[in-house]
């Protein structure tokens, strides 16, 4: 009976060992991060620096403005957008972003110019490297430009193409970082009938959450 009863309780721990081992080999799975994908829609805020240039006036015989200046300064704003995956690591997207731009120049203490807000559409197209999402863009831009004076004030709407380039990285599931290079043309229009051609380089970074 001692034999009987020894044999019959090893024979029950080996088996219970081994119906463990599965549980425990599965166990940690249900623990694991869920790996992060790029697909799908997202928003984020951004800030930077934006550097604008103005030509005004019919070019002279040369082919240069009669005058030029630069309206640099800060700016914050917002985008959102949805991605798409083509492979492995092929993504593209779509993405539109709204900004307030703080470029005011004074001339004279007396005549306020620069741009106020910032809009526009872009499509994206981008390749991954491990958490790195590296792209290009292209879209759709405008702006509002204004001239204050002390007879009063002028206000025109400018709309041209934009091109750019950054990458943005997932700190976490669902958080990634962004830093980002944009070329800005918007076109030339005229304000109190002097032609202006207005463009920008921005520079910025931005922090968004993919949902």
């Amino acid at each position: 009976m001692r034999i009987f009863i020894i044999s019959a309780a090893t024979a029950f721990l080996s088996t219970s060992a081994v119906a463990a081992d599965p549980i425990y080999d599965i166990a940690p799975r249900f623990g694991e991060p869920v790996a992060f994908t790029w697909t799908g829609g997202y928003l984020g805020i951004q800030g930077g620096g934006g550097f604008a240039s103005a030509d005004y006036g019919i070019p002279d015989y040369w082919g240069n403005p009669i005058f030029t200046d630069s309206y640099n300064g800060g700016y914050l704003g917002a985008f959102a957008g949805w991605n798409f995956a083509l492979g492995q690591r092929l993504i593209v997207g779509i993405e539109g972003d709204l900004s307030y731009n703080m470029n005011e120049t004074s001339y004279f203490g007396l005549v306020e110019a620069g741009t106020n807000w910032t809009y526009g559409v872009r499509g994206r197209v981008g390749r991954l490297y491990d958490r790195a999402l590296v792209f290009a863009s292209a879209g759709w831009v405008g702006t509002k430009a204004y001239i204050d004076t002390p007879l009063g004030g002028l206000e025109e709407r400018f709309s041209g193409w934009s091109v750019g380039a950054g990458t943005d990285y997932a700190l976490t599931d669902t958080i990634f970082a962004r830093a980002e290079y944009r070329y800005n043309d918007f076109g030339s229009e005229n304000i109190g009938g002097v032609d202006v051609d207005l463009s920008q380089h921005k520079i910025g970074i931005g922090l968004g959450v993919k949902f």
